[in-house]
């Protein structure tokens, strides 16, 4: 890979990883995510954990709902990022981080594929990062309409045809991604 990489991992959280409202796949998802995230440590490819925040209910800061997800492979020297809002760059210091470091080329994953994912990958592609999904490394729940399954697998289809930036995002499994 030519350009600078990095791992962004969004809202990989205890909220949406456990009870009631625990992910479609977590387990297999976060089990993904390590394999991402531990190969890119090993590569010395830098790691931001986004985590979503709230004044109350289980995203507040410092509760169980908030904390990583249990088995999420977290390092000392990860970059945490704390947002209020699906797109991680909103008022976070995100872009400013990926900008000193010389960043070009975000490899995304997460959770929930239809908001947070798809906010940041937008947002990413808008100002000019190339970007990589990792197809089998973010997850969502089914809402009534469409199961998660349904849900992820349209994202993706979408993200690979999103023609109105200067990078078209990359959607690749695990086991091809390229870093």
């Amino acid at each position: 890979m030519s350009l600078t990489t990095a791992i962004v991992v969004i809202d990989v959280q205890q909220a949406i990883c456990s009870g009631s409202c625990k992910t479609f796949n977590a387990d297999q998802v976060i089990s993904t995510i390590n394999y991402v995230t531990d190969k890119a440590r090993t590569d010395g490819i830098p790691v931001f954990f986004v985590q979503h925040e709230t004044q109350d209910g289980p995203f507040r800061r410092g509760s169980e709902g908030w904390a990583l997800a249990e088995g999420l492979h977290c390092n000392d020297d990860d970059i945490y990022i704390y947002k209020r809002f699906s797109d991680a760059f909103k008022e976070t210091d995100l872009g400013q981080q990926i900008e000193s470091q010389g960043i070009e080329h975000l490899v995304i994953c997460g959770m929930q594929s239809e908001f947070c994912v798809d906010s940041t990958i937008r947002q990413a592609l808008a100002h000019g990062y190339a970007v990589t999904v990792v197809v089998d490394a973010h997850t969502t729940m089914d809402n009534g309409v469409l199961s998660a399954a349904q849900i992820s697998a349209h994202h993706n289809e979408t993200w690979k045809n999103l023609t109105s930036y200067r990078h078209t995002a990359q959607v690749v499994k695990a086991c091809d991604l390229d870093i």
